[in-house]
């Protein structure tokens, strides 16, 4: 017999939130630097992102997860050009790893909560590793979509986790909006989608396959709000049939109903 699952129960799929740490986060203005012209910082940044990260990054994957990636090819039909993954939000650790190793030798920059940037001690080296903070006013959200031009222009990679909030080792795909889309359709770049899935390991351990679909592209011909719904819509219908590759539920999520006191 395998040891007793955990449960966690939720209430809203688009707004609870259960990871680990909780962190002040600090206001994204637009004093906020997004993008660093010193040779020394960019430099480091550099040496940190592809001699560290990435080397790390492929070792926790595969001793922790033992991750697999199917379909990795379709992405060189964007090997010319700057485009947008979307993934699904199942860990804490390894979501802020997958994009810089799934899409390599392209440079991926993630769409990221200010959390990512107020970590004591982290806030400097997540910056380098390519965290793009939501920003939180007008002037930053000015510099925040002005970042995301250049990335893309440089033929990078925007990585997006539009669950918003992480549920460890979910196993379906959590409703998400289209708000998130409104920068492929504005930069009229392809959108791929990365769909991580679970299994069973051994001692009753979940290992991880990761699907690549895509490339999918804004429909030109309607307005940008009906663009923003029909790209999202095609990304998480994907994500949904690929999510029933999942074959092991290492966490048990059930729904509160309303009056009911569960602890998590």
């Amino acid at each position: 017999m395998g040891k007793e699952k955990r449960v966690i129960y939720y209430k809203d799929e688009l707004n609870d939130d259960f990871t680990s740490s909780k962190i002040e986060p600090v206001k994204i203005d637009g004093n906020y630097k997004y993008i660093h012209k010193n040779i020394f910082w960019n430099i480091s940044a550099t040496i940190l992102y592809r001699m560290i990260a990435m080397p790390l990054a492929y070792i926790y994957s595969k001793i922790k997860f033992k991750v697999k990636v199917i379909d990795r090819q379709k992405f060189k039909c964007s090997k010319d050009v700057g485009y947008f993954v979307y993934i699904n939000h199942t860990q804490e650790i390894l979501d802020t790893l997958t994009p810089t190793l799934i899409t390599f030798p392209k440079r991926a920059y993630i769409i990221a909560h200010p959390n990512n940037v107020s970590i004591k001690g982290m806030k400097t080296a997540n910056k380098m590793l390519g965290a793009l903070p939501i920003p939180g006013d007008i002037e930053s959200s000015k510099n925040f979509l002005e970042t995301i031009q250049k990335y893309i222009k440089r033929k990078n990679v925007i990585a997006v986790y539009p669950e918003a909030h992480v549920w460890p080792y979910y196993t379906k795909i959590r409703n998400f909006k289209e708000v998130s889309f409104r920068y492929p359709v504005k930069l009229n770049c392809p959108v791929y989608s990365i769909t991580v899935t679970y299994s069973k390991w051994k001692d009753d351990k979940p290992k991880i396959t990761e699907y690549v679909d895509g490339p999918f592209y804004p429909d030109s011909n309607v307005s940008t709000k009906e663009a923003e719904k029909l790209l999202r819509n095609q990304v998480y219908e994907t994500m949904i049939n690929r999510s029933k590759k999942s074959d092991f539920e290492y966490i048990k999520y059930v729904k509160k109903e309303e009056g009911e006191n569960h602890d998590v």
